[in-house]
């Protein structure tokens, strides 16, 4: 499409026209790499990002950085390849947006209302689900036993049978404890259904409070825990999940053996 064609090179070009006439918002550092290049390396890069906004347009989920680094030329820069396509994309219908390590195309926030009829409605989520999917997104690791001890109350395993059906949380691994009870985190889906580009992302306190969803009456005491830079990575209390503890968990089926 003739779109895309000029959309390729508008990050390789200075004081060019986007189609609106308008001149490319081009980082100032972004300019002086280019102008660095010579003009095999740009069309290299260019190609790049011509690949890459193929490889992420048609994936009906997410692309890892890692992913990509696998099926693009060696040698290609894949933090710039994917910051120029961003930019590309910046004021168009769709943004690409990063999801954790990954990223994807996603309708842009203001024409978000167009395409509400087409939303596939879901059934909300019960009080306590939503109790414990905070709990779980601000203090991941966490087990069902500290959930409760946060909460008050007992926690049903329908709850976080729920959650998990959602693909909103994973088990992640197994706490280093009497029990080895299983530890809870928040997944990638998670963070590209709530338009979140890490876990740290998450509103803090403050813009709680000024959301109207906490209490500006809260004890002295009261914080919220900051998660963790790397949600998946398991912490020095942590195993990670076997597959004799998947299939105790009724999450891989047993393997027969063979007399």
């Amino acid at each position: 499409m003739s779109e895309r064609t000029n959309a390729s090179v508008i990050p390789f070009k200075v004081d060019d026209e986007t189609e609106d006439g308008v001149l490319a918002e081009v980082p100032a550092e972004s300019q002086a790499q280019n102008l660095s290049q010579n003009p095999g390396e740009r069309l290299h890069m260019a190609e790049a990002v011509r690949m890459a906004e193929a490889i992420v347009f048609a994936s009906a989920e997410p692309v890892s950085e890692k992913q990509l680094a696998g099926r693009l030329p060696d040698g290609i820069n894949i933090a710039a390849a994917m910051a120029a396509l961003q930019q590309i994309y910046a004021r168009r219908g769709v943004n690409l947006v990063r999801v954790g390590d990954a990223w994807a195309f996603r309708t842009a926030g203001d024409l978000a209302f167009l395409m509400s009829r087409d939303t596939v409605q879901q059934k909300k989520l019960s009080r306590a689900a939503l109790e414990v999917l905070a709990i779980i997104a601000y203090h991941q690791p966490v087990t069902r036993a500290e959930i409760e001890d946060i909460r008050g109350v007992e926690t049903s395993k329908g709850t976080l049978d729920t959650l998990m059906e959602t693909e909103w949380v994973k088990m992640r691994g197994r706490r280093r404890t009497p029990g080895r009870p299983v530890t809870y985190g928040t997944t990638d889906i998670f963070l590209d259904h709530f338009a979140l580009e890490e876990i740290r992302d998450l509103p803090g306190m403050e813009e709680l409070k000024g959301a109207g969803l906490l209490s500006g009456r809260m004890p002295s005491n009261f914080s919220i825990p900051m998660p963790p830079a790397d949600p998946d990575l398991l912490t020095d209390d942590e195993d990670p999940l076997t597959d004799i503890d998947l299939e105790e968990l009724g999450l891989l089926t047993p393997r027969v053996e063979e007399d």
